[in-house]
C-alpha cells in the first residue's frame, strides 16, 4: 500500500534540490528499471503494478494503476517506477577520449549525449556545474539505461580544462573542418550551450577549434543541434 510519505518523497524528487538532499533519483518503465537493476547502482524502492522484478520484498511495493499515476511524471505511466540511490562519480580517466559539456541545458540533449557516449565507448562525460542534472527524470528517460555505463562528473569546467594536459578540441562554427583532420584517440571534445555555444572563458583554454562544414547550397542553416553535432564529432574521432 502506498503511503502519503512515499508520495511526498517521490514527487519531491522531480526537483534537483530534493534529489541532492535525499541522494535519490527516479527511473520509470520496465526496460529502464531492469537496466539499472542489472548495474552497480543501489535500489532504494520499487513501485510496480505487477510482480515481474526479481527484487527484495522489503524494497518492493505493489501499487494500483491509479497509485502509480500519482507518482509518475509521465502522462501514461508504464507499469513501474523505481527509486535509486545517486552513486558517487568515479575519478575522470584522462587517458581516453572525454566529452565535456559547457552549460548544456536541455534534458533531451543531455540524455542523448549520454547515450552517444555509451554507443561510442566514451566512459567519461564531464559537465559544467550549470549543465542540466543527469538525474533529472527526463534525462534519465532519454538515456535508455546508458546512464549506468557512463561516468558523469560535474566539475568546475574551467579549472578541469586548465589543469588537464590532454589536447582540448572546441566545437565552433569557424573551426577547422573535422573531416580534414588527423584526430587523436585521446583528448577532450568540448561541446557548447545550445544558444550561446562555448563560453569565452572556456574558449581561451581550447587548443584546436573544430567544426562540421555545411554542404547545403544555400548555407542557410544557422547551426546543428548539440546532440546531433556530438554524434558527428564522436564518429569522426572514433573512425
Amino acid at each position: 500500500m502506498l503511503t502519503k510519505s512515499q508520495i511526498k518523497l517521490i514527487t519531491s524528487l522531480g526537483q534537483k534540490k530534493f534529489r541532492i538532499q535525499h541522494q535519490l533519483f527516479i527511473v520509470e518503465g520496465v526496460k529502464g528499471i531492469k537496466e539499472f537493476l542489472n548495474s552497480s547502482l543501489e535500489l532504494h524502492t520499487l513501485f510496480t503494478t505487477e510482480a515481474i522484478f526479481d527484487t527484495p520484498t522489503q524494497q518492493t511495493v505493489l501499487v494500483t494503476d491509479a497509485e502509480l499515476k500519482k507518482l509518475s511524471a509521465l502522462k501514461t505511466p508504464n507499469t513501474a517506477l523505481a527509486v535509486f540511490k545517486i552513486p558517487k562519480p568515479n575519478p575522470v580517466n584522462e587517458n581516453a577520449l572525454i566529452v565535456a559539456l559547457d552549460d548544456v541545458r536541455d534534458p533531451g540533449n543531455l540524455g542523448t549525449i549520454i547515450r552517444l557516449c555509451d554507443w561510442f565507448g566514451v566512459k567519461d562525460l564531464v559537465c559544467s556545474t550549470a549543465t542540466v542534472d543527469c538525474f533529472n527524470t527526463k534525462v534519465v528517460q532519454a538515456t535508455m539505461g546508458s546512464l549506468t555505463r557512463v561516468n558523469v562528473s560535474y566539475l568546475d569546467l574551467e579549472t578541469f580544462l586548465a589543469n588537464s594536459k590532454m589536447p582540448k578540441f572546441g566545437t565552433f562554427m569557424d573551426g577547422k573542418n573535422v573531416y580534414e583532420m588527423e584526430l587523436p584517440k585521446q583528448g577532450i571534445i568540448v561541446m557548447g550551450n545550445e544558444a550561446n555555444g562555448i563560453s569565452k572563458a572556456i574558449e581561451q583554454l581550447i587548443d584546436q577549434k573544430i567544426s562540421i562544414p555545411r554542404f547545403g547550397n544555400l548555407q542557410a542553416t544557422e547551426s546543428l543541434n548539440v546532440a546531433t553535432a556530438t554524434s558527428i564529432f564522436l564518429s569522426e574521432f572514433k573512425r
